[in-house]
């Protein structure tokens, strides 16, 4: 099978939605990759003269501004302000890429996706693992692979393809020397967490422009990885829309991991610590993000908004006790302040999380298998599977949390507020 075709499906939003009275037709996904493109960045401060706030920062209040997040129409407008941030301050920018500049092949199962910019060509390449039939089928993407149990997806007739991410930038990115460089000289500063999401944006262009060729359901498309990928899964999920699906797991600090938390949380877990904002791997954000280091408190966002900029679409984060760089008691206060952005649209069962200890690192319990199970059969078989409860946490978080002195509640004041509307 040979497909070459140019970018040119849908450019509107799709509402793609399950047959629910909670979801009051809210979209489950998008066509297009970040529906709010079109809104302007909001006034950046720099570390000198932004205003300390312990607190996580409220992710319905608009920047510069009194007015507040309402109603989930307001959602896409606010949702762009947290990209501008989250790009301005800690990975640099995902460009977006011209539609005529991408052509794309489908041979023997093999995708094949040529992006042209400032006369360059950067090419990605992967492999679609199939089930039996003619399809269209869900299809699950590895963040660098997929380290969820495979039967889970071939048991269920869900395709699978995995981004190599050293076709864009290595692991230990060497800035000015990557593929992705050649095409963005003036962006050298990025970090991989940047670059990666854009490659995976990219496949999905490949996907889009074969055609029903490709055999996937554009969607019912997830994204997976763990640890560094489980945070490259994230951010990817965070920022292209057209994702329906994404499972992070165990993706600590730089994930979901929320960075006013760790701060908290490092002085308790022993020699080791925790990956806090001053102590990740340089190579995966903007050098200049260190400037906080010393003063996390004054950024305007943080990562329990990453993980908010999925909504309205399905998040499930999967922590794991036993390795403390994770953080996950701050994975935990940011996924408990981010599915209150899903609660107040009244779609909650979309967001979930489930923190494990007593496992291997990236190696998914027993325990956990019909938690991650349910969020498959929902949102990448469109089954009518109940998710609304997936909030575990383990016996050490429950633990930590009260020995490490951190109060919910005074993280999340604004929760607080919503309760009492």
């Amino acid at each position: 099978m040979k497909t070459v075709s140019k970018f040119g499906l849908l450019a509107a939003a799709a509402l793609v939605a399950l047959p629910s009275l909670a979801d009051k037709n809210i979209p489950l996904v998008y066509h297009q990759e970040n529906t709010g493109a079109k809104y302007g960045a909001p006034t950046f401060v720099t570390v000198e003269n932004a205003t300390p706030v312990s607190s996580l920062p409220n992710p319905f209040e608009f920047e510069n501004s009194k007015k507040q997040v309402k109603k989930f129409k307001d959602w896409e407008k606010r949702r762009a302000e947290i990209i501008s941030e989250l790009q301005h301050y800690e990975v640099g920018l995902k460009p977006t890429v011209a539609k005529e500049d991408i052509k794309a092949t489908l041979e023997d199962n093999k995708l094949t996706v040529e992006v042209t910019v400032n006369g360059e060509t950067l090419v990605l390449s992967t492999t679609i693992t199939y089930p039996e039939g003619d399809g269209p089928f869900p299809l699950m993407i590895g963040a660098s692979g997929i380290s969820l149990p495979r039967q889970m997806f071939t048991e269920r007739n869900i395709a699978m393809m995995n981004f190599n991410m050293n076709q864009v930038c290595a692991h230990q990115q060497k800035r000015g020397s990557e593929p992705i460089n050649k095409l963005y000289p003036d962006l050298v500063e990025n970090g991989a967490y940047s670059w990666w999401p854009w490659g995976i944006s990219r496949l999905i262009d490949g996907l889009e422009i074969v055609g029903a060729a490709s055999k996937i359901d554009m969607d019912h498309i997830g994204v997976t990885g763990c640890s560094y990928a489980g945070k490259m899964a994230l951010w990817s999920g965070a920022f292209d829309e057209r994702i329906a699906l994404t499972i992070a797991q165990e993706p600590g600090g730089g994930g979901a991991a929320a960075w006013r938390v760790s701060e908290i949380s490092d002085g308790f877990r022993g020699t080791q610590g925790v990956e806090k904002l001053g102590r990740t791997d340089n190579h995966w954000f903007l050098e200049s993000m260190w400037d906080f280091k010393d003063d996390v408190d004054k950024l305007p966002y943080d990562h329990h908004e990453l993980c908010a900029l999925i909504c309205p679409r399905a998040l499930l984060v999967l922590g794991n006790t036993d390795y403390s760089w994770l953080s996950d008691e701050a994975g935990y206060v940011s996924s408990v302040a981010a599915r209150e952005v899903w609660k107040k649209f009244g779609i909650e069962d979309r967001m979930g999380y489930s923190i494990e200890g007593g496992h291997g690192h990236c190696q998914l319990p027993k325990s956990q298998y019909p938690e991650v199970e349910a969020f498959i059969d929902r949102f990448l078989l469109g089954k009518d599977v109940d998710t609304n409860n997936v909030m575990h946490i383990d016996d050490n978080i429950k633990t930590n949390v009260v020995e490490f002195g951190i109060d919910i509640d005074k993280f999340i004041p604004w929760a607080n507020a919503e309760k009492g509307n």
